[in-house]
C-alpha cells in the first residue's frame, strides 16, 4: 500500500490530476455551483475555470523558472502581479458581454465586478501553484534522498572491499605466528581460519547479519587469538544479550576494535592482558574493549586502515547516533563504543 502512495506521489500526471481537482473543487464551492440549474451555466463555470487555470500553468512554466532557475525574485514579482492584473481585466470584460448576461455564474452585481475577478485569479493562483510548488520539492527531496542512500551505499561497499582484505592480513599474520611456536596446531587452525574465511566472504554481500551470527565471528577470532598468545596473555570476553535472534549489525563492523587490541596489546614477550565486554540491553548495544600497553614493545606495522575505516562505516550507518570514546592511557588503551541496533522485522523465536 505505501509502496503504491509512493508511485502515485512520483508520478507528474497523478500530482497534475490532484492539483486540478482541488483547484476546481475550491472554485466550485465559492461559486455556489450547487445553485445551478442549466447545464449551460456549468458550461460557462468550466470555460471560467479554463481560463483561470491556464493563468496559472502561463505563470508555472515562465514566470516560475525566473524565481527557481535565473533566482531574481523581483522580476518574478513584478512579472505575476502584471499577469494578474491582466487576465483580472480579461475576465471582467468577458462577464460584460451580453451573451453572459442570463449566466447564473455570477448571482450578485459584486460578483461582475473588476475586484472580484482579481480575486478569483490572485486565489486561483495560490490553489494551483501551492500544491504544484510542494510536489516539486517532494520530488527535489526524495531524489537527493535516494542520491545520497545511493552514495552512501556505494562507500560502505567500497570500505568493506578495503576492510576485508586488511582483516585477512591480519588473520594470516596470526596463522603464521601460530604456525612458527606450535606447528603441530596448524591443521586444526587452518580449519578455524577457514571458517572465518567463509563468514567473512559470506556476510560481504549482505547489508545486515544477526547480532548471534556476528558475536560467533568474534568469538572464533579470539579463540584463534588464545591460540597464539593465550599462554602469556589475560584473554577476556564476554558477552550479554537480553533479547536472542532479536537484533541484526552490519557485518564485521566490531572486529576492527578488537583487532587492534590484539595486535597492539600484545605485541611484547611480558604479560599483557585483553578485555572484551559486549551487552545488549532494549537494542543498545555496548562493545568494551581494554589492552594492556606493554612498555617495551616489538615493532608493529600499522597502516590502521581498519579502525579508520570502521569510524566511517559508523558515521555512514548511523550518522551522530552513536558513542565512541577512545582512551590512550599509559598503561590501557580502552575502546568504549554505543549505539542503538535495528530488530529484525519478525523476531525469530
Amino acid at each position: 500500500m505505501s509502496r503504491k502512495f509512493d508511485n502515485i506521489l512520483d508520478n507528474k500526471w497523478w500530482q497534475e490530476i490532484a492539483v486540478v481537482a482541488f483547484s476546481f473543487t475550491i472554485y466550485t464551492l465559492k461559486n455556489d455551483w450547487m445553485l445551478f440549474s442549466s447545464l449551460t451555466s456549468v458550461l460557462m463555470g468550466i470555460f471560467f475555470y479554463f481560463i483561470l487555470y491556464m493563468h496559472a500553468q502561463f505563470n508555472r512554466f515562465f514566470l516560475l523558472p525566473i524565481l527557481f532557475k535565473t533566482r531574481r525574485p523581483a522580476t518574478y514579482i513584478f512579472l505575476t502581479i502584471f499577469g494578474v492584473l491582466v487576465f483580472s481585466i480579461v475576465l471582467y470584460e468577458i462577464t460584460m458581454l451580453d451573451m453572459f448576461s442570463n449566466c447564473h455564474l455570477y448571482q450578485n452585481s459584486h460578483q461582475r465586478s473588476y475586484v472580484y475577478q482579481l480575486a478569483s485569479v490572485l486565489g486561483t493562483l495560490v490553489c494551483i501553484l501551492s500544491p504544484i510548488i510542494v510536489f516539486k520539492f517532494y520530488r527535489i527531496h526524495r531524489k537527493r534522498t535516494e542520491e545520497a542512500l545511493l552514495f552512501n551505499q556505494m562507500q560502505l561497499n567500497s570500505l568493506k572491499g578495503q576492510l576485508n582484505p586488511h582483516f585477512l592480513f591480519n588473520t594470516f599474520n596470526t596463522l603464521y605466528g601460530i604456525s612458527l611456536e606450535f606447528p603441530d596446531r596448524t591443521p586444526d587452525l587452518i580449519m578455524k581460519v577457514s571458517q572465518l574465511m567463509r563468514y567473512q566472504l559470506e556476510s560481504n554481500s549482505k547489508q545486515c547479519v544477526s547480532l548471534e551470527d556476528e558475536l560467533e565471528f568474534i568469538n572464533s577470532y579470539v579463540q584463534l587469538e588464545k591460540e597464539r598468545v593465550g599462554y602469556r596473555c589475560d584473554i577476556t570476553f564476554d558477552y550479554k544479550v537480553d533479547n536472542q535472534n532479536a537484533y541484526k549489525i552490519s557485518p564485521m563492523l566490531l572486529i576492527a576494535f578488537i583487532e587492534n587490541a590484539f595486535k597492539h596489546g600484545t605485541c611484547a614477550i611480558e604479560k599483557c592482558f585483553v578485555q572484551i565486554f559486549i551487552t545488549v540491553q532494549e537494542g543498545q548495544l555496548h562493545l568494551h574493549v581494554v589492552n594492556s600497553i606493554p612498555k617495551k614493545t616489538d615493532a608493529v606495522v600499522s597502516t590502521k586502515i581498519g579502525l579508520k575505516n570502521t569510524i566511517e562505516r559508523l558515521n555512514l550507518i548511523f550518522g551522530k547516533n552513536y558513542n565512541l570514546d577512545i582512551q590512550d592511557n599509559k598503561n590501557t588503551y580502552i575502546v568504549d563504543l554505543k549505539l542503538q541496533l535495528k530488530r529484525f522485522a519478525n523476531e525469530r523465536s
